[in-house]
């Protein structure tokens, strides 16, 4: 047997108050020697033996009564077969409810799997009724909230579909923290789950963290069972599309969009791709043919000489989930390009100047500073930091960062010498020259995004002509953008709020490489300007879920529907005075991997672990209060006491004529 609040056991020595009390009266009560008492105690030793028994019997129910009320106040489980009697029903339900976009696709029958789960899980709890509390913790708000009836889920607003993600070890942290907090016995924690790879990132170090603390509750992991409601059938046919990069160009006195899109499939065809665009509440339609499961897509538009912002998105035809059908974008105005370079290194700054002079077609577009100077230079109206050399004191960092939330592009450049300061995660090391008559090559790097992408009519950058005889190693994680035919990283991006951060690890220098020669440094940083100038617009994109905590203060509209939605769980566009943000589902939402049954069933080792739709057997009990019957037993030990010290019958009294005749006799 153990107990949730087991510290209570420490009033088991309050059992002897009774003892301890009758003790103290016996001594109240001194034997004084009395003639007449003879006869009285000769009458009564007959009864003796009874007496004391009853008294006995008092003490001990007075006792056991006190017992009863410390063991039910530490709240005691049992196992085993006496668990199971006393408590087939467990305490509380924690049901985790996976409402991310996935969840959207339609199974046999039409339903989708969130609507076939609600179903499922409400008729699995029709056997708790009346005995189990529910408490819903959905992947939207991961808050948990207590529901009356598991009938009315498919009712209530926490169970309607979303555009966001799941955070399945995040539901079950968010489910442990509830069942600390109140200090619940016998517990079941239901998921429902389409067991999609990306939200449950079963390589997450947080699995064995939350078992650890399951098994720490008070009562152990025995008083928890995982049911699982696996919601994996394969789908039917599906498409979905997303924005991967969005950019305004100017053509003369007119612009252009121009886009990268992503398009991906669960099956492979040759069939053309209907896509309607929508730009800025005029549709159009377009086709693309699309041979296999997946496709980058480039698409440009025209804007004529609109110089405002504006909205739109691209949509398919319907199919298994509705959800990931479409993608939104917003872009800004026309917005001048300018940079700020901030290092030692003059042949550096003067290319980079150059660089953006040409791009922005002004020679002030780019501004020389020192490191020393950099804490006083004024970042309003810059689009991009270029820093060449030691990495930036914790003050200048802190600026940096701030302007890269903001939508800024922070790109750093080598010194030469090893730093042992960092920036988000990431360091110099030692620089290495290349053998004499020999350089490091660039084999490889991401042609379809990014500052390396190929240009507008299709061609690469000549990269891999490009020679590089010194490199500084990088120290930290990294994503990397291209790398040397060894494997290091030549370009490294890191995304930061809504900016993004790039460590270059050679310079545009002689001594260093022929970048800058310009045919790779002057589109890379046309595009690094283009990318940072969204800092300086009204607009912006971002994921379902994610919006920042000041934005969620404002007052949101929907600009392409007309009914009411929710910035916070539902995707489109909206607007907030002069600013417009474009909120699409997370990419991991398009993610087609998905785990087994059996490698999610490993996950929880350790833990009592079951599918949802298998039977509770009554070998597999959990351990249940048993309060109810200790309370009762409590009740019964008080009922015998005062039973026992009721007074005995009281005899008849006698004649009152002879009493009378009595009292004259002794008066004579």
């Amino acid at each position: 047997m153990t107990f949730l609040q087991p510290f209570i056991l420490w009033g088991l020595p309050l059992i002897l108050l009774p003892v301890i009390i009758h003790l103290i009266n016996r001594l109240r009560h001194r034997k004084q020697p009395w003639a007449a008492m003879r006869f009285l105690l000769s009458a009564t030793r007959a009864s003796t033996s009874h007496a004391k028994l009853r008294q006995f019997l008092i003490l001990l129910f007075r006792t056991l009564a006190v017992l009863a009320l410390i063991l039910f106040l530490a709240r005691p489980l049992a196992g085993g077969w006496m668990g199971w009697m006393l408590s087939p029903a467990p305490d509380v339900v924690l049901i985790l409810l996976d409402r991310s976009a996935s969840m959207e696709t339609k199974i046999s029958g039409g339903s989708t799997k969130r609507e076939q789960a609600l179903k499922l899980i409400s008729q699995a709890a029709k056997q708790f009724e009346g005995a189990t509390r529910f408490v819903l913790i959905d992947s939207a708000t991961r808050s948990p909230q207590e529901i009356i009836n598991a009938a009315t889920l498919p009712e209530l607003s926490l169970t309607t579909p979303t555009d966001t993600a799941a955070d399945i070890p995040a539901m079950l942290q968010a489910a442990f923290n509830y069942l600390l907090e109140n200090r619940a016995g016998s517990a079941e924690i239901w998921i429902a789950s389409d067991l999609q790879r990306s939200n449950w990132q079963p390589e997450d170090a947080r699995f064995k963290t939350i078992l650890a603390q399951l098994g720490s509750l008070p009562g152990r992991s025995s008083g928890i069972r995982v049911r699982l409601l696996a919601l994996n059938q394969p789908a039917d046919r599906n498409s979905s599309i997303a924005v991967q990069e969005i950019s305004r160009r100017a053509k003369g006195d007119q612009s252009e969009l121009q886009f990268v899109l992503d398009l991906q499939r669960n099956t492979e065809s040759s069939e053309r791709f209907p896509i309607k665009t929508v730009l800025d509440g005029a549709e159009a339609q377009t086709e693309l043919a699309l041979e296999g499961q997946a496709a980058r897509w480039r698409y440009k538009t025209d804007l004529g000489n609109r110089k405002e912002p504006g909205w739109g998105s691209f949509q398919l035809p319907a199919d298994a989930n509705g959800s990931d059908n479409t993608t939104f974008f917003v872009y800004g105005s026309d917005a001048p390009l300018r940079a700020i370079v901030v290092g030692d290194d003059a042949q550096t700054g003067r290319l980079l100047k150059l660089a953006s002079s040409l791009i922005a077609k002004n020679k002030d577009a780019a501004q020389l500073v020192s490191p020393a100077d950099f804490s006083n230079a004024k970042l309003d109206g810059q689009c991009v930091i270029f820093w060449q050399g030691a990495l930036p004191n914790p003050a200048d960092a802190e600026r940096i960062r701030t302007f890269v939330d903001q939508g800024g592009v922070a790109f750093f450049f080598p010194g030469g010498k090893p730093d042992a300061q960092s920036f988000s995660g990431l360091g110099w090391g030692e620089a290495q020259t290349a053998e004499a008559e020999k350089s490091f090559r660039i084999t490889k790097w991401d042609e379809d995004q990014g500052p390396l992408a190929k240009t507008d009519e299709g061609f690469g950058l000549p990269l891999a002509q490009t020679e590089f005889f010194r490199r500084q190693m990088l120290n930290g994680h990294k994503s990397s953008l291209a790398a040397f035919e060894d494997g290091s990283p030549f370009l490294v991006r890191q995304i930061m709020g809504r900016g993004e951060i790039y460590f270059c690890t050679s310079l545009p220098q002689k001594e260093w490489s022929t970048l800058g020669d310009g045919p790779v440094l002057v589109p890379m940083t046309q595009r690094l300007l283009q990318t940072g100038s969204k800092r300086l617009q009204q607009v912006a994109s971002m994921n379902c879920g994610e919006l920042s905590q000041a934005d969620q203060q404002k007052q949101w509209t929907p600009v392409d529907s007309a009914t009411p939605k929710n910035i916070q769980s539902q995707a489109g566009i909206y607007r907030s005075g002069d600013r417009l943000i474009a909120v699409n589902r997370p990419p991991s939402e398009d993610d087609i991997e998905t785990l087994e049954t059996s490698d999610a069933e490993k996950l929880f080792a350790g833990v009592s672990f079951q599918m949802l739709q298998e039977r509770k057997k009554k070998s597999d009990a959990l351990q249940g209060e048993i309060w109810r019957i200790i309370l009762f037993g409590m009740l019964i030990f008080l009922v015998s006491e005062s039973i026992l010290i009721l007074p005995g019958k009281i005899r008849g009294e006698e004649n009152p004529a002879s009493t009378k005749n009595s009292k004259r006799e002794v008066a004579a």
